[in-house]
Parts: structure tokens; sequence; C-alpha cells
């Protein structure tokens, strides 16, 4: 995939492949491809780096980061995307089980960095971006001073590996997803095919590259199809609001969080989305009170699915379809098998509810050097996701939760994300997760912690607006009032530290 930017920079020279949202300049297809070139010659000829070699990234959305990882494509390298909302000993759990060969940093991490430095013998080469670097350190300005020759050698195929990103979570250490040379370029292609892309889209890209999401939703898509990123270092509510009005942008992928604030900044009853034709969500289950605001501006706010083992685009659902189906995440795009089995492996009905398998190229070969979550992710031929599903007679997909976080109360099937999304529906909850407690007659009862918008809000309020949109066993028996939920590092809500918590107490309370 990386080397296809040289073919792009060929067909579409003049087009702008990247606008910096800070200073406002717009790289071409040619001039990407040139600083991409004189990255990879540095990286290869001073700093020694060849295929299989990693190359790992602490910082921030920037445009030497895209070089980076593009550079690593040519060169047969794995780029190593940090998160940088990680504390030292996760990151240093990270860098310790990749083993890169060189570390490119921001100024805002050195102290990470120094801290790491200490821990970390096997890194070889530490590299400083657009700052003086501490002593013995490179910088990353030598590379933009090297030649722009085409690497030389064997190019990557498809099925060697271009990135190991790092999967968040509660549970255990982080696995390294492998994302191969292949398994980008069939995200693209089912994007492009599936969504419609055009060369004339324009995408901001203020969600994190660190995340699948950020690389993969719409950056290396529409880099492959000749479009244009608007790279931003961070999510900003005013920055994108200045976007929208210039340049303006036809693509927007975010999280639900990252809507909200949106929703709830002071322009957004002015804002003008008329020129975006997708905008999609990922990450997290979405309430319907987030799309729906969008529906009343006409605009076809989508609900999508994916997880860095896979693409992470694997849906899509004609505009028409849209509000018809609200919460849906569509039908499988082209190159994309989908399977909603039970705990026997055999095929769910439409409407039952069962584990969601993916199976296509576009799916990783596996967890970098961990065997043992490989062949149990990869069973079968199949990409066991962890997450369930159901489907409508019409083929429709609705992602009903995590396979581990549902508990049973009563006999019956509780699925936290189905509660939590229409808890987030009341507008007087900012914030919410649902887990399992232990309970002596039900076996297990939900308990809603609940993070309110405003003063007042009462556990009363809340059963009562749940009865009138839920079955009588999904409503929590009991409701605990937060200033905020705890987080992984990777930013999604840390359930096992909840149920840490509220479990052990509810026990204490029997």
């Amino acid at each position: 995939m990386g080397w296809w930017l040289e073919r792009r920079a060929a067909l579409s020279p003049g087009r702008v492949a990247v606008i910096d949202s800070v200073s406002g300049l717009a790289l071409t297809y040619r001039g990407f491809n040139e600083r991409v070139n004189r990255v990879a010659w540095w990286l290869s000829r001073v700093l020694g780096v060849k295929k299989g070699d990693r190359v790992a990234v602490l910082a921030r959305n920037c445009q030497e980061y895209l070089d980076t990882w593009f550079a690593c494509g040519k060169l047969g390298a794995m780029l190593v995307n940090l998160n940088w909302r990680l504390a030292v000993p996760e990151l240093a759990v990270a860098v310790s089980d990749a083993e890169p060969r060189v570390l490119v940093y921001g100024a805002e991490f050195l102290e990470e960095v120094r801290a790491l430095e200490e821990r970390m013998q096997g890194v070889e080469f530490w590299v400083a971006l657009r700052e003086r670097a501490s002593r013995g350190h490179q910088e990353f300005r030598e590379a933009l001073e090297c030649p722009a020759n085409p690497p030389q050698g064997e190019r990557p195929r498809l099925e060697d590996p271009w990135v190991i990103c790092y999967t968040g979570g509660s549970t255990g250490v982080p696995k390294g997803v492998i994302l191969t040379h292949g398994n980008v370029l069939w995200n693209a292609v089912n994007t492009i095919a599936g969504w419609g892309l055009r060369p004339d889209d324009i995408a901001v890209l203020d969600a994190p590259l660190f995340h699948t999401g950020g690389m993969n939703v719409f950056t290396s898509p529409l880099l492959y199809l000749g479009g244009s990123i608007i790279l931003c270092p961070t999510f900003d509510p005013d920055r994108l609001f200045d976007l929208l009005e210039n340049p303006g942008f036809t693509l927007y992928f975010a999280v639900p969080t990252m809507f909200l604030a949106l929703q709830e900044h002071p322009r957004w009853p002015d804002a003008d989305f008329s020129r975006c034709r997708i905008v999609i969500s990922g990450g997290a289950p979405c309430p319907p009170s987030i799309y729906e605001r969008f529906w009343e501006r006409g605009v076809p706010f989508r609900q999508g699915y994916g997880l860095t083992e896979a693409g992470p685009n694997n849906f899509g659902m004609p505009e028409e379809e849209v509000r018809r189906k609200p919460g849906s995440v569509g039908s499988p795009l082209p190159h994309v098998e989908v399977r909603v089995v039970g705990e026997a492996g055999g095929e769910c009905p439409p409407g039952e509810v069962g584990e969601l398998l993916i199976r296509g190229p576009h799916v990783t070969p596996g967890y970098w050097r961990n065997p043992e979550a490989t062949a149990e992710a990869l069973r079968g031929g199949w990409l066991h996701t962890g997450d369930l599903a159901r489907v409508d007679e019409d083929g429709h997909h609705y992602i009903v939760g995590r396979k581990k976080e549902m508990f049973i109360s009563g006999g019956e099937n509780v699925y936290p994300a189905e509660v939590e999304g229409v808890l987030k529906g009341h507008p007087g909850v900012a914030s919410a997760a649902v887990i399992g407690v232990p309970d002596p007659r039900w076996g297990e009862v939900g308990l809603a912690v609940v993070v309110p918008s405003r003063p007042g809000l009462s556990e009363e309020e809340l059963r009562a607006y749940l009865r009138e949109r839920l079955a009588a066993y999904k409503v929590p028996r009991r409701f605990v009032f937060v200033e905020s939920l705890p987080l992984t590092g990777a930013g999604k809500i840390d359930r096992r530290r909840l149920k840490e918590k509220y479990a052990r107490e509810e026990h204490a309370g029997g």
C-alpha cells in the first residue's frame, strides 16, 4: 500500500493531498511523495532501517507522522503508532513488545520519552519532531534535506506487515494488531466502492492517528483515491466549525463524545453541514439523540462499525435507508463476509442475537508475537469479534454490545450497550455505563453509573424514562451518580474498574 503513493503522484501530481489546518499550507501529491521519499532515504541510509524493522511514533497528528507512515510502507518497515494517552508504564509495555529500532516523538511528549529512555535499552534512535533534539537524539528535519530518490530494492508484498496497532482495553496486556499492506489496501477498496468516495472529497482528520479510525476510516482510502485530507493535531470544536466554513469538507468521522461536544458548542445552531456527504460515528455505540440532531439538519449521519483487527470499515448503508433503519450499521461492504452465530456455532435467524464473525482480505493475519491470542481470535478462518449483533429480515445489521459485557438477569440476556444507548438519550445524562452486579434473586441485575448534565437528576426520573422504552428486566435496579467515568488509556470506559468497585459494594451490601 505504501508504495502506491508514487503512482498516485504520477496520476494526480497537482492535486492537493494534505492541507495543514494550523498553517493552512497545502501539499500536492507530488510534494507529498517527494517528502516520503526523503524520509525513506534518511531512515534507510542514515538510521539503517530495513524491511521488517519497527519505527514507533509518539506524536499528535502532523505531516511528519504521515511522512513516516508512508516511508515505512515504501521500505517494508512497520509503523508502531503509540497511543499518547497512555501512562509511561503502559507505553513501556507496548515499546518493549514491539522492539522498535527508531522512536519518533513530538515535543509535548519529551518527559515521557525521557522516562522511556531510562527503561528501553533496545531503541537505537530517538528522533525529535519540529524542535531541537535532546543530547544524543536525532532531528527529523534532517530527513527533509535528503535526496528525494525513491527507495531501491524489492517492494513490500501485500502480505507484508505495515502497521502494528496496539489495542486498548481493560483486560490484561494490550495486543499488537498486525495490519498488512493488503489489509490497508482492501479496506481502502471496500470503503471507496461501498461508500462511494470521490476524488473531489475532502475529509477532516482530527481523530488520532494512533487509532485505526484515524488512519483508515477516511485517510488511507482517500489518499489512495486522490482526494484531500485536512490534517488537525487534535479534535477542537472551534477549529472544526472554522474548517466547515473554509475550506469546507465533505467527509467526517468522529466518535460519539466528539459529536456531543460539537452539538453542545455555541456555534452548533449556525453551523452549515450542507456540503457533508458522509458523517459517520464509530468507536462506540452512538446515542439516538446525536444522530437525530444531524438528521434535523438534513445531514445523512450514520453509525459505523469496525475494529482494529478488521478494516475498520465493514458495513455500509444507502442514504435513503439511514433514517428507516436507525441504529443499524447496514450491510457488508463488497469484499467483507459476515456471520452472526449462536453459542453452538450455528447461524442465527433474523432478530436473534449472536456473535459477529468477519472474514475477508482486510482482516488482520494476527497479533504481533502472540500466537495464542491469534489462534483464539481467528478460529476456523473467521475473526471472532467478541461483539454481539443481530440481522433483520432485510440483511441490515445491528451491533448490540460486547459478548463479555452481557449479563443474565432472571434468565434473560441484558446487553449494556442497548441500555446505555437509551439512557444517553435522556437530556439530563451526559454519559453513562451499565454493568451487571450480583443479585441473590436474579443472579445479576443492572447498575447504571451516570454522569449528569444538569443538577437535580434523580433515579426515579431515569427509571421512569427507561421503563417507557425498555423491557422491565433491562432497567437497572440501581443508579449511581458520579462526576466522571473511569477511562482506559484508549479513552474508552474502564468497565473492569467499575465492576471491581460496584460489584464488590453490592456483594458487601448483600
